[in-house]
């Protein structure tokens, strides 16, 4: 449906005058699911500043060098591990409904590590936190496909790839100045999520199949889901996700090796880097009537330049001429691939197919860093493995360039 500029704060309750039509999606609908959507983006990032501090409380034991890094990683995995089955829930019993369970889940398992004592519990809650993020993530995006069409569904696909590079470098910032205060301090940020969750309640709806009444039971028996439609979008999605974490992750390691370790001069670099990701992101929504079979190759193509730049020099302004080329890369990559993995799936397996998609993600953003870990020691050096990770991604584009435009002459 197309998006109505004039449409109020209080339109969920303001319904088309055709009997049993649907609400009228608008800014409101759209801006609050692009806030949500920033919530497991909270869940990755804002306890990054805060490790070396929580490693310092709970010492340098065995166990806790190794649970401290999985407070930071843990949810990610649990989001790749679960949002297949929390899009199956999505398709079955509703969107709505799941995203304000899931909101309210997030604040409690969030603030938790406030009270708790103990690394494990503290790890446990993490998991929590992870759970609910699998069906935020897939909720938010579902709802998207379904209030909007068209370019204006393309235009905030987009945006929610912005609001996300933007609100990492937030986050990142945020997490780091309440951290100075006490590790714990940082876990408040999660109660926003109670705030959300009476916005979600009151502005949202559950949206419904053409054909069937406005709130009807959604429980039903799904149609088989067609597998062949989504695999290969999944698929290239968990290398995209690995390609779109690598300059997040790995960038201010590559500063640090060129003797750049002051804070603030890493921080500046990465903010440059992530505007970039917002930019591309932001251009996806004006120029996605080029179609997937020229936008993702280009994609690849732009993050495969520019991590190899990023990897072959030690200067400064080629690495970050390399980081803006490779993030403008990312950040269109996402909802080129997003919208590949939605086209042609119906209402009924539209929660499902952006499950896999999130799954396919986050698994990306969990298996990055010990990717490049892995390359780094086989190659002798952070440089050459992401040169090696920059020349995979020209492949990728090659290949999908070729794929994709075989796909649309059958089609045709």
């Amino acid at each position: 449906m197309p998006i109505d500029p004039l449409t109020s704060a209080n339109t969920a309750a303001a319904v088309s005058s055709r009997p049993g039509a649907q609400p009228r999606a608008g800014r409101t609908q759209g801006f609050l699911l692009m806030f949500i959507s920033c919530l497991p983006i909270l869940g990755a990032v804002l306890l990054a500043p805060i490790l070396p501090t929580m490693q310092d409380h709970f010492g340098d034991g065995a166990q806790a060098t190794a649970l401290v890094p999985l407070t930071l990683t843990a949810p990610a995995l649990m989001v790749g591990l679960l949002a297949p089955f929390a899009g199956g829930f999505v398709d079955k019993f509703g969107r709505k409904r799941l995203l304000v369970i899931g909101l309210v889940v997030y604040a409690a398992f969030g603030t938790a590590p406030i009270w708790l004592d103990g690394l494990v519990p503290i790890v446990l809650s993490r998991i929590g936190v992870g759970i609910a993020e699998a069906a935020i993530m897939t909720c938010c995006t579902t709802l998207i496909a379904d209030y909007f069409s068209g370019s204006e569904r393309d235009r905030w696909l987009g945006l929610q790839t912005v609001f996300a590079s933007v609100s990492a470098t937030l986050f990142f910032a945020l997490g780091g100045a309440l951290g100075a205060h006490s590790w714990r301090t940082p876990f408040w940020l999660y109660a926003s999520s109670l705030i959300f969750a009476v916005l979600a309640a009151t502005l949202l709806w559950q949206p419904h199949a053409e054909g069937h009444k406005a709130g009807a039971a959604a429980k039903h028996e799904l149609p088989p889901f067609p597998w062949n439609r989504v695999l290969v979008p999944a698929a290239v999605t968990l290398f995209g996700g690995i390609v779109f974490y690598t300059p997040i992750v790995e960038l201010p390691y590559v500063l640090d090796e060129i003797g750049i370790t002051a804070v603030p001069a890493i921080g500046a670099v990465t903010a440059i880097a992530s505007l970039a990701t917002a930019v591309g992101a932001f251009t996806f929504g004006r120029i996605s009537q080029r179609g997937t079979a020229v936008l993702l190759p280009t994609a690849f193509a732009l993050a495969g330049v520019g991590l190899a730049l990023v990897g072959l020099t030690e200067a400064l302004p080629v690495i970050v001429a390399g980081a803006i080329i490779a993030s403008a890369g990312t950040g269109l990559m996402l909802p080129t691939l997003l919208t590949w993995a939605l086209s042609g799936l119906t209402f009924e397996d539209r929660g499902r197919g952006t499950g896999m998609w999130t799954a396919a993600l986050f698994l990306g953003e969990f298996i990055c860093p010990l990717l490049i870990v892995a390359l780094t020691a086989a190659v002798g050096g952070l440089g050459g493995a992401l040169i090696l990770v920059g020349v995979v991604a020209l492949v990728m584009a090659v290949l999908t360039r070729r794929l994709l435009t075989r796909r649309t002459a059958v089609a045709a």
